[in-house]
């Protein structure tokens, strides 16, 4: 009897226990109304991404900045201004040099009243007052697009190296107040001026003997000096007088070293519009935001595409490409065999065909 009595109460614990785990799960679905467990929340959408998230231009080196400088850190100030400032606009470039090209009997005042005419930035404009400083730039179509994103995105930096270069010329003996500039010294920067204010000498020196070391070049660079030594040289000076009448002439155009800014009518530079230097943008359609574009710029309405002049990106590590990015010479192998062999402003060296920069005096020589 006690053995069925233990029997029993075994059966009974296990029969409780089946009940109990049999009808759990139905008590707990006895209440549908039951407040379900509040969900996740979820993070709110953001519009654009943080700012920390987004792309950076990439900052050229102190060395990168000397090198893309170097080939014109001993021009005059005004002429470094135009160039640092219509590098930004490469397709303008080359349209004022295609310009130039067709319209060879074209000459001062007379000149400057159809360039006046065209829709380029104005340092493009002043450019056509130096046709071979204007060349150089267009069949080294990769470099002028460096030097742009450099000035847009590292101005200081620029203007720093620029300096540097200067000095290094200067201590090496080669930098030095001529009969065609002066050369002299505003706090701790040096400034290179006309000696004759209606009269501008482009000189002419090989980048890698002036500064007193050896200096490299930048990757790709197309040489257009005509010198083999360590000195500066002068050919025929460009008269600028008549273009004194137009706002984007010479003197329109300077530094202000103490603040090291770029300055353009007395006041500083604006570039007109990013699409010129956002060139990732510009590269992908994104235009949105762009004045210039939206009212029909001439520098992209020009060369709507890179790609219609079968440019390649650029290959050069750290750097951001440019519009023209791998082009070595500006993909214009027509020009080297016509330009020749001679300066920089001057055309003394080679005898070449010449165009009048203005005035009596005639520009320095086509290469």
């Amino acid at each position: 009897m006690r053995v069925i009595s233990s029997n029993k109460a075994v059966l009974t614990c296990v029969v409780s226990c089946a009940i109990a785990l049999g009808f759990g799960p139905v008590r707990l679905q006895a209440h549908p109304f039951q407040d379900a467990p509040p969900a996740p929340s979820e993070p709110p959408a953001q519009s654009e991404p943080p700012a920390q998230d987004q792309p950076q231009p990439a900052q050229l080196t102190p060395q990168q900045l000397q090198e893309i400088v170097a080939p014109i850190a001993l021009y005059p100030d005004a002429l470094v201004a135009q160039i640092l400032a219509g590098s930004a606009y490469p397709t303008q470039i080359v349209e004022a040099e295609r310009f130039l090209e067709q319209n060879p009997n074209l000459k001062g005042a007379e000149l400057g009243a159809e360039v006046d005419k065209q829709a380029w930035d104005p340092s493009v404009k002043a450019l056509t007052q130096f046709p071979s400083v204007l060349a150089d730039m267009d069949k080294n179509l990769s470099w002028t697009s460096a030097l742009g994103d450099a000035n847009y995105n590292q101005q200081t930096a620029v203007m720093d190296a620029v300096q540097f270069m200067r000095d290094k010329a200067q201590a090496a003996g080669n930098l030095k107040t001529t009969p065609q500039q002066t050369v002299t010294t505003q706090g701790s920067s040096i400034v290179v001026q006309p000696a004759n204010p209606q009269i501008v000498y482009v000189p002419d020196y090989d980048p890698q003997l002036v500064y007193g070391y050896p200096m490299g070049l930048w990757p790709g660079f197309y040489p257009w000096w005509g010198v083999s030594d360590p000195y500066l040289s002068f050919g025929v000076g460009f008269g600028i007088s008549p273009f004194f009448g137009f706002g984007w002439g010479w003197h329109a155009w300077g530094f202000d070293w103490g603040h090291r800014g770029l300055m353009y009518g007395g006041a500083r530079y604006g570039f007109q519009s990013h699409a010129f230097y956002n060139r990732s943008a510009y590269l992908h359609g994104n235009y949105r935001g762009s004045a210039s574009f939206a009212r029909g710029d001439r520098g992209l309405r020009g060369y709507g595409s890179p790609a219609g002049r079968s440019y390649a990106p650029a290959a050069r590590p750290g750097s951001r490409s440019g519009a023209f990015g791998g082009i070595a010479h500006g993909g214009d192998a027509r020009g080297y065999s016509s330009r020749g062999q001679a300066s920089v402003g001057g055309g003394a060296r080679s005898g070449g065909a010449t165009r009048g920069g203005g005035g009596g005096h005639a520009a320095g020589g086509r290469r």
